[in-house]
């Protein structure tokens, strides 16, 4: 009897240490010392180094969490981002872009309710509306973008330029900068150019801010007027060689490259290369501005701004309070600063204090007359791709009308699914 007594103390004493090791190495991330380590997964790797620094101060202060950051690249994010997140292993704290990428993840169910936690009212509320779905703010967007042109102010200023107020003006300021041996637009037409300089160039033909979210819902097409102008002025641009030669094959580098050595006046990209351009050409003096492709009396917006790096809660997170006090402390205005005066990102928080003069110069168009960014209110990323098509369509020679008849045809086929 004794034996059998033993035998089964023996059994349940292994099992228990089996139950152990189990829940100590199982998918809770928990460590035996009580460790909880969450993931924080975004694409801006050149975000790393001011992440990591954020992160050790972190930790330092909640010794009972450990963050392990892991980024893609954006193209890699837009594509693989949901699979990774589904199963909760990976992004307890993530970031998303706005736009298509947000509403299929809310459409999958992965963003936790943010709506009721104290820190987002550290958060500047008209800056925000991007993270928002019936309601309930389920992400909460960091960074502050300006996707207009940037200008080189020393070539304008020697050639007695300003920034044009209207179509015609833009046009004569590009001839001139041509007539003087200046590539008036450096433009990545390869990749990332079309998405940004049609948000400027579309911002004031649009006949309403809802204008795609009525093209995705087939009530209004890219046959009508508005996108058919956009693509002629796009046409009348490269017509004119206002762009650089083989503007189709030329890669975001490469057109950075071409303002950077003072080669081209204007780059079609964003305020968020503006730091990075610094860095290559510290003589760089740099200003932002937005083509208006109407009468200066008919425009409703100066510039362009998006809202983006959207970070939120996994809902499937396992540690979803660890998760919540990380995306609380990024949240404080003097991490937010951290984080900007490290990268040259502007944030959209209240009360943050910005020390480089990159950071200054998108500052002052935070009273300016802007609208959202017009790409990223097209929810399906078929539709989005269209769009651009049709823009590097006209480029390479086919007519504004046959670019736009085009891409309607590949968003007939998405509406209603």
């Amino acid at each position: 009897m004794k034996t059998i007594t033993a035998k089964w103390a023996m059994l349940l004493a292994v099992v228990l240490l089996v139950s152990g090791v189990l829940a100590a190495c199982g998918g809770s991330n928990q460590a035996a010392d009580g460790k909880v380590t969450i993931s924080f997964l975004h694409w801006r790797g050149e975000d790393t180094q001011a992440f990591q620094q954020i992160i050790a101060d972190f930790e330092k202060q909640n010794p009972n969490i450990k963050v392990d950051m892991q980024t893609l690249t954006s193209d890699q994010y837009q594509t693989t981002a949901q699979a990774k997140l589904t199963d909760g292993s990976v992004g307890d704290v993530f970031a998303s872009f706005p736009g298509a990428q947000f509403a299929a993840l809310s459409k999958a169910g992965l963003f936790t309710d943010l709506s009721s936690e104290s820190f987002v009212k550290n958060y500047n509320a008209s800056l925000i509306d991007a993270g928002k779905q019936d309601g309930k703010q389920l992400a909460l967007p960091y960074q502050l973008v300006y996707n207009q042109p940037i200008y080189n102010k020393a070539i304008f200023a020697k050639y007695n330029l300003t920034p044009p107020k209207d179509w015609d003006g833009f046009l004569k300021l590009c001839q001139t900068l041509k007539d003087n041996g200046i590539i008036p637009i450096a433009f990545a037409g390869g990749d990332i150019g079309p998405g940004q300089l049609m948000n400027t160039m579309v911002m004031n033909n649009e006949p309403s801010e809802d204008i795609f979210t009525k093209v995705e819902a087939g009530q209004a097409k890219l046959t009508d007027e508005f996108w058919v102008k956009t693509l002629s002025q796009f046409k009348e641009l490269n017509d004119k060689g206002f762009f650089q030669p083989n503007s189709l094959g030329t890669k975001d580098a490469a057109a950075g490259a071409l303002f950077i050595q003072g080669k081209a006046a204007m780059l079609a990209s964003g305020s968020y290369q503006l730091t990075q351009n610094a860095k290559q050409n510290p003589e760089l003096q740099q200003g932002l501005l937005a083509p208006i492709t109407v009468a200066a009396d008919q425009a409703k917006y100066e510039g362009v701004h998006t809202s983006t790096f959207m970070l939120a809660v996994n809902s499937r997170s396992k540690h979803p309070e660890e998760a919540k006090k990380f995306l609380a402390y990024l949240s404080q205005p003097e991490v937010a600063a951290q984080y900007a005066n490290a990268t040259g990102q502007n944030v959209t928080l209240n009360d943050v204090k910005y020390d480089s003069p990159e950071l200054k110069i998108v500052q002052e168009w935070a009273d300016k007359k802007t609208i959202f960014q017009p790409r990223f209110t097209i929810l399906k990323a078929e539709n989005q791709k269209a769009v651009t098509n049709s823009i590097q369509a006209v480029l390479g020679g086919a007519t504004p009308e046959q670019a736009a008849q085009d891409a309607q045809a590949i968003i007939d086929q998405q509406v209603g699914k």
